[in-house]
């Protein structure tokens, strides 16, 4: 066995005892302080403490009484709160964790989601959206741009039309390589036109039924001694559908899609037409020109003085 005799716990009850007495001085301090502040023996302190718990009707030993003077002065049985600090801040949000960790938890959920949908889904989308328009307009419309050029220099047979796509192409390019992208979108819209006019075939007839005027004449405001004559015509495809052209009105300046027009002829022209329509009412003659594929314009085959109205 030891040498050294542990000394023995104080019983339960005399710790609840000595905590009691320090609670009763703190509750007093005002007593506990002058005396314990003079030269008062310490006699006249546990007599007093002693007194007190005698009229409760509690009989307290010296000795514990001793016990709770002496934890009163080291502050035994006494809760130091600790000092502010970061520490400290982090432990109490911690014990209070329960009050404030789900509204917590439910924002911070909500800005991950967000952050995720945004850095992680939205952005790369964008970038990508913005890569392939850089794409499109660095390569892809330059690309569409060769192929139209190509195809409309394969297929005329009119050195004109060469020469309006070349320039066409020329434009678009240039507007590509300056990020104009309503330019170059622009420029295959009319190179593809231009393709598209190449194409076209259709017989242009002087229109003659009911209902619609076959000729007219006009007087222009700039010039009110002269006269206009013109004959309505309109473009039928090889099946006899009638086909909606883009017009240049002369009166205007404006171009309109329209299914039938009238051709500007001189007079002679305009009064053979009229004849014609006269003798029997059907127009023999009714075949104003041919548009035939590889060629920009119609063929005509009565002579026409070029112009054109699609209002009267």
């Amino acid at each position: 066995m030891s040498d050294v005799t542990a000394k023995p716990a104080a019983p339960l009850d005399e710790v609840m005892l000595a905590m009691d007495v320090v609670d009763t001085l703190r509750h007093r301090q005002d007593l506990a302080v002058r005396e314990l502040g003079t030269d008062a023996k310490e006699k006249q302190l546990l007599d007093k403490l002693r007194d007190i718990y005698h009229h409760q009707g509690i009989e307290v030993p010296d000795h514990i009484l001793r016990e709770g003077v002496a934890a009163l002065q080291e502050s035994r049985f006494v809760y130091d709160p600790p000092k502010p600090g970061f520490g400290t801040s982090l432990a109490r949000l911690y014990v209070t964790r329960k009050s404030w960790g789900k509204p917590v938890g439910a924002v911070l959920a909500a800005v991950l989601l967000l952050g995720v949908g945004y850095f992680g889904v939205w952005q790369p989308y964008q970038h990508g959206q913005a890569e392939q328009a850089r794409i499109e307009l660095a390569e892809g419309l330059p690309a569409q741009m060769d192929a139209l050029y190509q195809t409309i220099f394969e297929e005329t047979k009119v050195q004109q039309a060469v020469a309006d796509a070349e320039a066409l192409r020329s434009r678009g390019k240039t507007f590509a390589a300056e990020g104009n992208r309503e330019g170059a979108e622009q420029v295959v819209a009319d190179l593809t036109a231009l393709r598209d006019q190449l194409r076209q075939e259709y017989t242009l007839r002087v229109v003659n039924r009911s209902g619609v005027q076959s000729g007219f004449w006009t007087i222009p405001e700039i010039n009110t001694a002269a006269t206009n004559y013109y004959i309505v015509v309109e473009a039928l495809d090889s099946e006899g559908n009638v086909l909606s052209l883009p017009v240049l009105n002369e009166e205007n300046g404006e171009v309109e899609v329209v299914s039938h027009w009238g051709v500007r002829v001189p007079e002679n022209v305009y009064d053979g037409v009229a004849a014609d329509k006269l003798d029997d009412g059907i127009i023999q003659i009714n075949e104003v020109g041919r548009k035939s594929d590889g060629f920009l314009e119609v063929e005509y085959n009565l002579p026409v003085l070029g112009g054109a109205v699609t209002r009267w």
